[in-house]
Formats: structure tokens, sequence, C-alpha cells
């Protein structure tokens, strides 16, 4: 299988994933943990997958989006954005608006 493969497999298989810099209970930038803190305060479930294990993956998943950063949040199948975009619609009640469209189980509180 191709990364390309293995990574639209991800994103297909997995509500809500973030490719990020370490892991989610370890994240290894700013940026990463910035997304990992945000979608941890709004109580979405989701898969967070280390592109730092692999040079492969790291360009592949920039490749993939056409985005040229990491992290990168993917919302049942859809490219959602980076860090300040999702940064921006956490702000704006528009990421757990879009969540919620999407189906994708949140804390209501949120």
């Amino acid at each position: 299988m191709s990364i390309k493969d293995w990574i639209k497999s991800e994103v297909e298989n997995n509500d809500v994933v973030l490719f990020m810099k370490g892991t989610p209970a370890f994240p290894q930038c700013g940026f990463s943990g910035q997304v990992v803190q945000i979608l941890d305060y709004v109580g979405a479930t989701y898969k967070g997958i280390n592109v730092l294990e692999d040079d492969e993956l790291r360009q592949g998943i920039k490749e993939f989006s056409d985005w040229p950063t990491i992290p990168q949040l993917y919302v049942k199948g859809e490219f959602v954005g980076g860090c300040d975009i999702i940064r921006e619609m956490f702000q704006n009640q528009e990421l757990q608006s879009h969540l919620a469209e999407k189906g994708v189980e949140t804390r209501q509180s949120a």
C-alpha cells in the first residue's frame, strides 16, 4: 500500500484524524499541542497520528492535502485545516458546529 493510500484509508475510516508532530499525550510542537488542547476541550474523540515516526508520512500528508504545514485535521474524510484555522474556528464556535453538523459527538458545554 502506498503512503497516499494509507493516509486515505486513515482519513476515511476514522471520524476525526489529527496528523501531528508527537502524540496527543505528548505533542512535540506547540501548534500540534494547541490543536490537541482544543479537541480535548470540546470533547471530540480523535485519532492522533505522529508524522515524526516516518519521513515518508510527513511528506506524504503534505502532498495528500496540498497543505504545507502540520498539524492537519480531518473530519469525516474532509481536510479542515491547520492550527491557525482550527484555533480561529474554535474561538468563533465554528469548530463545534462543524463537528456537530458532521455527526461527531462533543461535550455540549464546549
